[in-house]
């Protein structure tokens, strides 16, 4: 590590045993950094049982604002035996490592290059604290005030978030002050501080806010109007619906009856879920399911109903690895083949891609304005590392005059002008019908909801020529559905580079670093963000504007280079995957290394090796 003053950049990590608590400390830890106007990004890794093994909190603080995960740790705080000679080897040269030295460390964890920090963190808990599990807890905050005098944090914003988190039980406030306290103190007796690298306050996040992408999608769906949520809990999209239905319970209460005015229903599994969903949404009510990799698995059928039924359906998917298992507590974007062809049969679902936060309240609003203007499922396609970590994002912002877009819906007033209602029928031309709403009209727009093959008045025929019509008519709908789903960021005016890079969702984050640091070493590359699918001509166009597009994404096989392959009929020669499938949120060096890597005879691209 180079020992030059380094003002706000750098990276701390935690190992800590899981169920221990050490979950609000590190959080305490990093809000601390926010609140000084910083830019700081936390990963929280952990495992899938309940407690007992080791978790680990990645904490990145960036002047510049870099959001992503980022190799090599500057400051590893190991208080978990067990993954002690792993979180050794991880610490940069010239990093630190600070220990709990209330028992001496062995000599397999000594390294040269690395400068050690032992504070005896048990034996000042047995010293101040006599009851056990307070020791446990407050261990985690000791170690945290021991960092605020090594790294220079405002004491005052511990004071103000201890305040802000105890209010209504200020008794407890004393005795974590009194924890940090003892870190400082202890630091302050023993150590050189602050190091090398520290904090200094800035004003770099303005108005931002942190919250993590499923608290996001709950808000969405409220302000979405849904009044319906069914689901199976799944890892890791089980807090999208608890945070529905906490946010439902605070603002869709009746003000006469005072009672919730939502229905939130847990399944006995997931192919109950989305039939539930898909019932709720039929009958008018906007509804939606959350699930990740193994539920869409099982909601694979009933999505084939929605969509040949052409029913409205809302679902966000939280994806993790697979296959089958995999690692239920670590993030991929490895559901994408399965999201867009789910079912069997020839089915296209319509998919949007989140990277922040506000894109997730955003996007579960326009999702179900989707779904109803399409008549079809729509899925949000976050994953775990965007769903439950926290994120520094912009302010969650809603207009009040904004209406919700309900499609082609008939009333009874326009059942009344029309001699005939044909369900299937495309009258304007754009592959959309008209829908009624069951009891809209006494004895007009009712219509048998089937999965089978019908003609235009929902009439069962296995004639082929009514099962062509209607699928070609679907087709046409996809093709109107291109100029509706949201549009991709272009990163430049025009395309000028001979490659490009392309990315979607969390994989943003790093992808816009490695553009930075790319341009820093007179590598330009023109970008685009995908945010859905179908895919539109400017995404068209910008693959055929580059002898080479690298295609950024985190699974194995590259999902969404085929994707686009079989979609746009792309020379897949010409779409060059840069992937990361470790489980663990992509970063810029593992970007950089694939590029030049892949092109190493390219004495351009060689430069970005040495970054």
């Amino acid at each position: 590590m180079n020992n030059d003053n380094k003002i706000n950049d750098f990276v701390v990590r935690f190992a800590n045993v899981n169920g221990t608590g050490s979950a609000s400390a590190n959080f305490l830890f990093t809000k601390a950094i926010f609140r000084m106007g910083i830019p700081v990004t936390p990963k929280n890794i952990f495992p899938s049982n309940i407690q007992g093994l080791p978790t680990w909190y990645e904490v990145r603080v960036s002047e510049k604002g870099y959001l992503g995960r980022r190799k090599g740790i500057d400051l590893m705080v190991a208080v978990n035996p067990q993954s002690m000679l792993q979180d050794v080897k991880s610490v940069r040269r010239g990093g630190y490592f600070l220990y709990d030295s209330s028992k001496k460390l062995h000599s397999e964890f000594i390294r040269e290059d690395i400068n050690y920090l032992g504070i005896p963190l048990m034996e000042m808990c047995n010293a101040a604290y006599t009851d056990a599990r307070q020791r446990q807890l407050f261990k985690n905050i000791i170690y945290v005030g021991a960092l605020a005098a090594l790294l220079d944090i405002d004491f005052k914003e511990f004071e103000g978030l201890l305040a802000e988190q105890f209010k209504g039980k200020e008794k407890l406030i004393p005795a974590n002050i009194k924890a940090l306290t003892l870190g400082m103190d202890y630091v302050k007796a023993n150590f050189k501080y602050p190091l090398e690298f520290k904090l200094e306050r800035r004003d770099l996040v303005g108005d931002s806010i942190m919250i993590d992408g499923n608290t996001a999608c709950g808000l969405g769906a409220v302000y979405a109007g849904a009044t319906v949520a069914a689901w199976y809990p799944i890892t890791p999209s089980t807090s999208v619906v608890e945070a529905f239905s906490d946010y439902a319970h605070e603002y869709r209460v009746d003000p006469v009856t005072g009672k919730s005015n939502v229905a939130i229903v847990q399944a006995e599994d997931e192919l109950a879920a989305i039939g539930m969903v898909i019932g709720a949404n039929w009958n008018g009510a906007r509804s939606f399911t959350a699930t990740s990799g193994p539920g869409l698995s099982l909601m694979n059928e009933f999505l084939g109903l929605a969509y040949f039924a052409e029913i409205p359906t809302v679902l966000i998917d939280v994806q993790r690895t697979g296959p089958s298992t995999g690692m239920p507590t670590r993030t991929q974007q490895s559901d994408i083949m399965e999201a867009a062809y789910a079912s069997h049969g020839d089915t296209k679902h319509v998919l949007l891609f989140p990277a922040s936060p506000k894109e997730c309240f955003d996007m579960t609003v326009e999702a179900f304005d989707l779904a109803e203007g399409l008549q079809t499922p729509i899925m949000l396609m976050t994953d775990l590392d965007l769903g439950m970590n926290d994120h520094v994002s912009p302010p969650l912002v809603w207009d009040d005059k904004r209406a919700y877009k309900r499609g082609k819906v008939l009333d009874a007033e326009a059942l009344d002008k029309i001699e005939k209602f044909g369900r299937y029928k495309d009258v304007d031309g754009d592959g959309i019908p008209y829908r009624t709403i069951p009891a809209t009209h006494p004895t007009k727009g009712s219509y048998f909801t089937r999965g089978t093959s019908r003609d235009e008045y929902a009439a069962y025929t296995e004639d082929s020529g009514a099962y062509q019509y209607n699928m070609d008519r679907l087709i046409k709908k996809w093709n109107t559905a291109k100029d509706m789903v949201p549009a991709p960021q272009v990163y430049q005016e025009k395309n000028t580079n001979e490659s490009g890079i392309l990315f979607f969702g969390t994989s943003t984050y790093a992808a816009e670093e490695a553009l930075d640091i790319l341009k820093e070493n007179d590598i330009p590359m023109d970008a685009i963000r995908i945010k859905s699918f179908p895919f539109n001509k400017t995404v068209e166009d910008f693959i055929h504007s580059h002898d080479k597009v690298y295609v950024i994404e985190q699974n194995r096989d590259g999902q969404l280079k085929s994707l686009l392959t079989i979609e746009l009929g792309i020379n897949p020669d010409k779409l060059i995957s840069v992937l990361n499938y470790d489980g663990t949120p992509i970063t810029a060096e593992v970007i950089l290394r694939q590029i030049s890597n892949k092109f190493a005879s390219d004495s351009h691209i060689q430069k970005a090796k040495a970054v």
